[in-house]
């Protein structure tokens, strides 16, 4: 069953304890270069460094005490898997995260930081989905999917809620907002709360070029996947199809798809720390990258709203990209 806006009320009051409210920061330079005013919400300062604690709280929580000494499987390239970590830890339940051998190493630290047992897998020949399963079985544990799921929808949701609730604090509100989208549980929970606080706000997502699996489903009013092998250096949203809840929600509530190269994340991420001074991992950027160098021409001039939402980056991969170009 889709969940619905009083799921993301919901959310809200159970993962309060849990995780911090993000701001919204702006700069001239970036109104600038984007040629639109641009509210960024930076979910990189979020507990866990991304947004993913808020799906992952909202599902831990409603585990039954009974049924939490076998802990939880989970399956992530990173950000989810820390947010799984550090929820099973706060809640005393084991977890076991089955991540990508090539995931950044300050991932697979921060996992592993929070108690969380890490299982590494080969992305090109085996199935995540698979070994979680297999270890779940063994264990009697609970799988957390990373975005397929409607307390994960409802819990990312709660970045919307709040969201349009600043800007209406702040007398202002937006006329369109892009998301990077991985498998859309951010996007879809997000697409709800707007729906109720904010109707009129486009939403749209953001993916790299080469892994539009979003931008041509909503095209064609299907799902659609990629292409096995595509790569990008957006680590955190290289998921190989949207999901189906998520693109139920999507394919009623989207705008359309925004697609940028991996030069464009790169400037992006430069801006961030530049003007911003936050720190954006790659795939964090992509709605950041849409704004400032795909925006469509019917929003030059707008109010836009960008999630930048996460900021887990390997060191050395931080300062090669910002030693690329000043």
């Amino acid at each position: 069953m889709l969940p619905d806006y009083d799921d993301v009320c919901a959310a809200a009051e159970r993962v309060r304890r849990y995780v911090r409210e993000t701001p919204v920061l702006t700069h001239g330079a970036i109104d600038a270069a984007a040629g639109a005013q641009v509210f960024v919400k930076a979910e990189c300062l979020q507990v866990t460094g991304s947004f993913k604690m808020r799906g992952a709280a909202n599902r831990l929580a409603q585990i039954p005490s009974e049924d939490r000494k076998a802990g939880v499987v989970a399956f992530s390239s990173g950000n989810h898997a820390q947010g799984v970590a550090r929820a099973a830890r706060l809640m005393g339940m084991p977890a076991v995260i089955v991540m990508p051998a090539d995931a950044p190493q300050v991932k697979i630290a921060g996992v592993k930081a929070d108690g969380g047992e890490v299982v590494l897998f080969d992305r090109d020949t085996e199935s995540r989905e698979e070994i979680s399963q297999r270890i779940a079985a063994e264990r009697g544990a609970v799988v957390v999917p990373s975005y397929d799921d409607a307390h994960i929808i409802a819990g990312q949701g709660t970045a919307g809620l709040e969201f349009a609730r600043q800007m209406a604090a702040s007398g202002e509100a937006l006329d369109a907002l892009i998301c990077c989208t991985g498998g859309g549980g951010l996007i879809s929970g997000i697409a709800l709360a707007f729906e109720r606080l904010s109707p009129a706000t486009q939403i749209w997502t953001a993916e790299p070029e080469a892994h539009d699996d979003w931008a041509r489903s909503l095209e064609a009013g299907e799902i659609l996947a990629n292409a096995p092998g595509t790569r990008s250096i957006c680590d955190a949203i290289l998921t190989p199809q949207p999901g189906k809840l998520t693109f139920a929600i999507g394919r009623r509530l989207f705008a359309g798809g925004l697609r940028v190269s991996d030069e464009d994340v790169k400037d992006a991420v430069r801006a961030a720390f530049r003007d911003l001074k936050i720190v954006a991992e790659p795939g964090g950027a992509a709605a950041l990258a849409a704004a400032l160098h795909r925006l469509p021409e019917a929003l030059k001039g707008k109010r836009v709203g960008v999630l930048v939402t996460g900021g887990n980056v390997d060191t050395a991969d931080f300062a090669r990209i910002l030693s690329e170009r000043s």
